[in-house]
């Protein structure tokens, strides 16, 4: 990647990271097109190529740049101190929605390329790809899955609600008028619906308990 594309005013960088970002995102690596990308960011093929080479290049400079960006989201939203899961999840889509409100596509992009099977595109990123997750799998080990309802597998619930929030995110995007801040009011009503039925079983489980203790009796 030319450095010099940082000399570009900062509207002009975003125009093309978010051109970027969205036909990645939208059309995978392998079918993603730049000329749709300079249609989309109304700039001459000529520039892309100048700044970044190739469609690869594209694709690893805004790889590279939306996990800085994404890493810098979550160590602002998500709190060292905070173990109870659905806020941990609340304050990462706090993070996500933050992110997306410069670039909308960033989410999206980055839940795409996680499924991503040209290998030239999976090597371009191999490296950064392992600092998100790192970034992920540090806010997952202050999680106190104790708290949650005895005999309940707190993993697989995370795991549930994280295919959750990527499928609500994947159907909005369909919606010209998508918004972050609706998806996140969205994410965490689904969210709290999810909290009140667990620990609500939580309490419906330890009142079996007493009654059978009574009965016992």
């Amino acid at each position: 990647m030319n450095g010099k594309f940082f000399d570009l005013k900062k509207e002009k960088q975003d125009r093309m990271i978010n051109a970027a970002l969205k036909v990645f995102a939208l059309q995978g690596y392998r079918h993603a097109s730049t000329d749709d990308m300079v249609r989309e960011a109304a700039i001459s093929k000529g520039l892309l190529f100048h700044y970044f080479g190739s469609k690869l290049g594209v694709y690893q400079f805004v790889y590279d740049y939306s996990v800085k960006y994404m890493s810098l989201e979550l160590r602002r939203a998500v709190d060292v101190e905070e173990k109870e899961l659905f806020q941990v999840l609340k304050q990462t889509e706090y993070a996500r929605m933050a992110a997306m409100r410069g670039y909308p596509y960033m989410q999206l992009f980055l839940n795409r390329s996680m499924t991503e099977d040209v290998s030239e595109a999976l090597l371009a990123i191999e490296e950064k790809r392992g600092a998100l997750e790192e970034a992920y799998a540090t806010i997952d080990s202050r999680i106190d899955y104790t708290r949650l309802p005895k005999g309940l597998d707190g993993r697989m619930l995370r795991k549930m609600l994280d295919f959750t929030v990527k499928g609500l995110m994947a159907e909005r995007f369909q919606n010209a008028a998508f918004q972050p801040e609706m998806l996140y009011q969205e994410a965490c009503g689904y969210l709290d619906m999810m909290k009140g039925l667990v620990y609500g079983r939580g309490q419906e489980a330890e009142a079996g308990e007493l009654a059978g203790g009574v009965t016992d009796l």
